[in-house]
């Protein structure tokens, strides 16, 4: 059995526009110890992909189909019962450390009521935990600076401490929100090796959501590539990184600055992201499109095994060879 595995994941919000599917038939699994990347532009589901999971909807969100932790679903538990597994089994680092932490209290206070309240740890064994954590994720002078506030760190620091608390009572699965995306590039880094080593440790499964293709190269092994709140493409890194076979993803690799094509000129994707109130009747990427056909705008194509390679799922009506074969024409 999966550790995780999302079955037709949907989610709804009732807006005064009406209703917005922002996420439409997600379906994937993960392993202990397996990294997924999440990838796509802002707006593409991500993000509300997981925190339906979470059960961190807002209030007009509605989610649909099946989030199985070891067989039991996430989307139908009550808040008690997902309380006792959230921040203990399955843990989330948040996009931005300054907003998810408390200003009002201190690190320590923070991350010693995690474990009091999912360990049954008294203050100070909990704070002796949380200060070996801080150490993990190589906080200089950890057992000082655990009793400040999260004003007195840097936006680097912060997001460790974030990682810290995630992993405070050794969760099996880590879901990680954008954790790098306010950091400089030498701080990203860090993090990311740091999440590498605390996995090896752990043994922990993580689904990390992002935009940067470079971070999901350089940590995940399954890569799901979303657009318009669907799936466009989901298969191993490697596969995904060197034979692309969705016109988004060879979009999104296109835009990719590469060490060693220096000098060329960085190919953006033209258009601007469909509007989630109103979605084509087709495949969501055809306005953007250069291979789309009338089929492509009228007809939804299903999330199927490419021709090309089995273990590939892509979401386009265009034969891999036939796609090759324009883009080597163009």
């Amino acid at each position: 059995m999966s550790l995780l595995k999302v079955n037709n994941l949907g989610v709804q919000f009732q807006t005064p526009d009406g209703m917005v599917n922002a996420v439409n038939g997600v379906s994937f699994e993960l392993d202990a110890g397996q990294t997924l990347g999440i990838v796509g532009e802002s707006g593409s589901g991500k993000s509300q992909s997981v925190l339906a999971m979470m059960g961190l909807l807002a209030k007009n969100g509605r989610p649909t189909g099946e989030a199985l932790y070891k067989g039991q679903n996430l989307l139908t538990m009550s808040p008690k019962q997902l309380n006792g597994i959230r921040g203990d089994r399955i843990s989330m680092i948040f996009q931005d450390p300054m907003t998810s932490l408390n200003p009002y209290l201190t690190v320590e206070r923070q991350m010693t009521e995690v474990l009091e309240l999912h360990k049954g740890m008294t203050r100070k064994q909990a704070k002796k935990r949380a200060i070996e954590l801080l150490e993990a994720v190589r906080i200089p002078e950890a057992a000082r600076r655990i009793d400040m506030y999260p004003h007195e760190f840097s936006g680097g620091m912060r997001q460790r401490v974030m990682i810290a608390m995630a992993l405070l009572c050794e969760p099996e699965v880590l879901i990680a929100d954008e954790p790098t995306t306010a950091l400089d590039v030498t701080v990203q880094a860090q993090i990311l090796t740091l999440l590498k080593e605390l996995q090896r440790d752990f043994g922990t499964a993580i689904v990390m959501i992002t935009h940067d293709l470079g971070v999901v190269a350089g940590l995940c092994e399954k890569v799901m590539v979303m657009y318009g709140g669907r799936v466009m493409e989901y298969g191993t890194a490697n596969d995904i990184f060197y034979q692309p076979s969705h016109p988004y993803t060879i979009g999104l690799l296109g835009a990719l600055p590469r060490l060693d094509h220096d000098g060329d000129a960085l190919v953006s994707i033209p258009g601007n992201p469909p509007n989630m109130a109103n979605m084509p009747k087709g495949c969501p990427f055809t306005e953007r499109c250069a291979h789309a056909s009338a089929q492509c705008a009228d007809v939804l194509p299903g999330l199927l095994p490419s021709a090309a390679n089995p273990a590939v799922l892509r979401a386009c009506h265009k034969p891999v060879a036939e796609l090759k074969l324009e883009l080597s024409h163009g």
